[in-house]
């Protein structure tokens, strides 16, 4: 990184600020692009508000360059202003990062391909390096943006409220829309409180980008466009909704899905939003379709040198030298789509216009004109070209042009006129053309200056303040209490029941939440209901009651002034003044001494290699529930771990590891999976199951009682616990017996008939007996993921009997297997040998390098 230049600074400083929590997430989302990230996480908790953390597997920071990287104007993207000419970064101001830090704390863990290990650097408000120390996060760099605004209180207070909340993640998801479209092989995840709220896999390119983020429904509309110039040097890529396709399904009431892009950058063009939807809205001739947003992907791709991205501080704005001949081929790749229309202006465009009345019948146009004038002008009116860089259609140039040729039959315009406004003639009144005029239908048949006269006085105006109306003011509510509704009996049943539902059923989603407490209300018996109901009625006499004494308060607060107040909606000649209580109430007290915070109490310890070694050696002999050579030492806090001790070595064990392996052999001895009925049955025959022998080894299973027909079900468990129900109809050979599969499991994604052959291949060639050895490569991929989720589930933190209790387990179950987790990592992990004698303990001690 190189500090740019004083004048570099004064023309590219913006002032950068942070005002939301969508800059903090644009601003770290692009220098995850710029450092060529693939992968990008972003997680936030309670709105960003509380955390922001965004993690990429891009190149990751030098060394070298860490004592700066939140130094204002320090960037490695460019070195001067000359560099812009070349700009194929998403930032180049260095001011980001140290903006970040000004309002909130800052943590930054990066590795670089050369690192051996990541390091965690601690940024203060001032953007400079506070702490460092070694973390385990791979190649890549990781901010996290802890307790946002916690210096600048009402800005933090501006989301205060749900909906705030709710509309700066919609605009985060937004903004990780338009990158995900723009970047079909990047990765990109939103998680919100733990739980993720949108997320997008690599794809090939834009159209399945668009597939994997706006829905098959919506990109089935949509229609790929390209257009290509040499000069100016110009290229559009873009999807357009389909000619005549249905607006409700093609466009929308805000912009949120018309994604414009200029060099890969997401960028807000006015004035190609208004070619957008002049020209899609100009194929609908309902006035609804007039007033929305075509979705539809844009992406003008122009040399960097034509471009001048240092706008706003946001850069979402870009401004286009060209922009005449953007403009030019956009309106043209438009009309090649959707066709030229005349009545493609928007309303308030052709409501302004002027209309010209057609000449009569064998007489002279007057808007006749030398040849060559009017073939510039159709000219023009192909090319549709405008001077203020904005798309104009033919037929205001065709009207333009009748006013012209009007005003030409007399004479030519002088300036005088122009600027009175008498150039233009109206050919039919001989009057000046006015560009509004207003006309009012007169009532009952007056002339419109008597009702105009009469009604002035009477009328009243709606649209004016004409008084100043009773308002509540802080001295209204400062006695003010709010009261929450009475509960109904459904709400209370709903209150206590969703809590068991979801001990029950911790994955359940919502909806199934809400019906399975639906279905418990209407199961429920009358007297439970009854319970509910003199509740609810309790609830409802508490809640009169204060509204009760709420009433009486403020009826004796009105008897007890001079007058009563105003009525609601009249004018209040003077608000009742609490002035003198609020002056006692807001005085400024004196400001109380800080005391100086007690001294910690604190004890020196002493400690010897030679003490310790006997603990160990009188803790290695107690006797416990632990297996004998396993002893467990103290747990640490931080990492979730203990250290155990194992004859003369200390070892680190992780307890979940252990209950992961404990849980996934479970699953695997007693798990039975549920089979669902298969409408039409599967049916086995030789070929299918791989030979005479395999359907030989399946009919030896174990059977129930033929039923009636003599037909009988296997009841195997090396069958039905794997999800494979069958029914065998016996012959009086065996080419005449018939077997058939009429239920499977559907938990297990892809189960067919080929873990079927697995599991008889197990039976016939490797003798297997018990249900573990007969698991299909399928099942045990599933079975490992249900222990996985069930070992998450576990709490954080275990007590030493559950530890003991665990690594009791294992000695008894896991003690022949290898002492791996279902990922291949170990239980244990070798940390030091404890030294016999005093002369080992010594050579084990080296100086502390700092």
């Amino acid at each position: 990184m190189k500090q740019l230049p004083a004048d570099t600074v004064r023309l590219l400083s913006s002032s950068q600020v942070i005002t939301s929590v969508v800059n903090v997430v644009k601003e770290l989302m692009e220098n995850s692009l710029d450092a060529g990230a693939s992968s990008v996480d972003v997680k936030l908790e309670n709105s960003g508000l509380d955390r922001i953390e965004v993690r990429d597997n891009g190149h990751g920071i030098k060394g070298e360059d860490t004592p700066v990287m939140a130094a204002a104007h320090f960037t490695s993207k460019i070195c001067s202003t000359e560099d812009l000419e070349m700009l194929e970064t998403y930032g180049f101001r260095g001011e980001a990062l140290g903006s970040i830090c000004s309002v909130a704390e800052v943590t930054v863990v990066t590795k670089t391909e050369e690192d051996d290990i990541s390091t965690q650097y601690t940024l203060n408000f001032s953007g400079e390096i506070v702490s460092q120390k070694p973390s385990h996060f791979g190649q890549g760099t990781t901010v996290s943006v802890l307790k946002l605004f916690k210096n600048i209180p009402v800005r933090r207070q501006y989301y205060s409220s749900t909906k705030k909340c709710k509309e700066e993640l919609k605009k985060i998801q937004d903004l990780l829309t338009a990158y995900a479209i723009i970047k079909p092989e990047l990765r990109l995840t939103l998680i919100h409180n733990k739980v993720v709220v949108w997320q997008k896999a690599t794809v090939a390119d834009h159209r399945s980008a668009l597939l994997a983020t706006l829905g098959a429904s919506t990109v089935a509309n949509l229609l790929p466009c390209h257009h290509q110039q040499e000069q100016p040097e110009l290229l559009l890529d873009g999807f357009f909704p389909k000619p005549g396709a249905d607006y409700s399904s093609t466009s929308n009431s805000n912009p949120d899905k018309t994604f414009i892009f200029v060099n890969s950058r997401p960028v807000h063009q006015k004035d190609i939003m208004k070619l957008l939807r002049q020209h899609y809205a100009a194929q609908y001739p309902d006035d609804p379709a007039r007033n929305r947003y075509p979705t539809a992907m844009l992406k003008i791709t122009v040399p960097p040198s034509s471009v001048d991205v240092n706008l706003t501080p946001d850069k979402t704005q870009v401004l286009l030298h060209n922009k005449e001949a953007v403009l030019t081929a956009v309106e043209a790749l438009l009309v090649s789509l959707y066709g030229y229309r005349a009545d493609g202006d928007p309303p308030a465009e052709k409501q302004a216009g002027l209309e010209t009345p057609p000449s009569p019948p064998g007489s002279v146009r007057a808007d006749a004109s030398p040849p060559d004038q009017s073939a510039e002008r159709a000219d023009a009116s192909l090319r549709r070209r405008t001077s203020d860089g904005s798309s104009s259609s033919s037929v205001d140039e065709d009207k333009a042009a009748a006013a012209s040729g009007a005003a030409s039959s007399e004479g030519r315009i002088s300036a005088a006129d122009w600027s009175r406004g008498t150039a233009l003639i109206d050919p039919a009144t001989r009057e000046p053309l006015r560009p509004v005029e207003i006309h009012q239908a007169p009532r009952n048949g007056a002339p419109d200056c008597e009702v105009e006269g009469r009604s002035s006085s009477n009328r009243k105006m709606l649209n004016a303040i004409t008084e100043k109306r009773a308002s509540l003011t802080a001295y209204d509510l400062i006695s003010n209490r709010a009261t929450r509704a009475p509960l109904t009996p459904v709400a209370l049943f709903e209150k206590e029941a969703r809590a068991e539902v979801l001990r029950e059923k911790p994955t359940a989603s919502l909806l199934d939440v809400s019906g399975a407490v639906h279905e418990r209300w209407k199961n429920l018996r009358e007297e439970d209901r009854k319970k509910y109901e003199e509740k609810a009625q309790k609830h409802l006499e508490h809640h009169d009651q204060r509204t009760k004494l709420a009433s009486a308060e403020g009826h004796r607060g009105a008897s007890g002034s001079p007058s009563r107040g105003p009525a609601q909606g009249q004018k209040r000649k003077a608000p009742l003044s609490n002035q003198q209580l609020l002056d006692q109430l807001f005085a400024a007290q004196p400001q109380k001494k800080a005391r100086s915070p007690a001294p910690k109490p604190s004890q020196l310890l002493p400690c010897s290699v030679a003490a310790l070694r006997l603990q160990l050696q009188r803790l290695s002999s107690q006797r416990s529930a632990v297996p004998r050579g396993l002893r467990l030492v103290n747990r640490l806090a931080s990492q979730s771990a203990w250290v155990i001790l194992y004859g003369q070595r200390l070892m680190l064990l992780n307890p979940f590891r252990v209950e992961e392996a404990l849980l996934f052999k479970r699953l695997l001895e007693n798990n039975i999976l549920p089979a669902v009925s298969l409408q039409n049955p599967i049916e086995l025959t030789d070929g299918i199951l791989g030979g005479a022998e395999y359907a030989e080894a399946l009919c030896n299973m174990e059977k129930r009682s033929p039923e009636l027909n003599g037909g009988a079900l296997f009841c195997d468990p090396r069958l039905l616990a794997n999800g494979f129900e069958i029914r065998l109809t016996p012959g009086l050979t065996s080419a005449e017996r018939h077997l058939e599969v009429t239920a499977m499991a559907d938990c297990v994604p892809f189960l067919g008939v080929e873990d079927l052959r697995e599991i008889l291949t197990a039976v016939l060639h490797r003798k297997a007996r018990t249900l573990q050895e007969c698991r299909p490569l399928k099942v045990k991929n599933y079975l490992q993921g249900e222990a996985v989720r069930l070992a998450r589930q576990l709490p954080t933190n275990l007590s030493r009997e559950d530890v003991e209790e665990t690594l009791l387990r294992m000695h008894q179950q896991l003690a022949g297997s290898n002492q791996t987790c279902i990922h291949g990592r170990p239980f244990l992990r070798h940390l030091s040998d404890i030294p016999s004698t005093d002369q080992e303990a010594k050579a084990l001690l080296r100086p502390l390098e700092l």
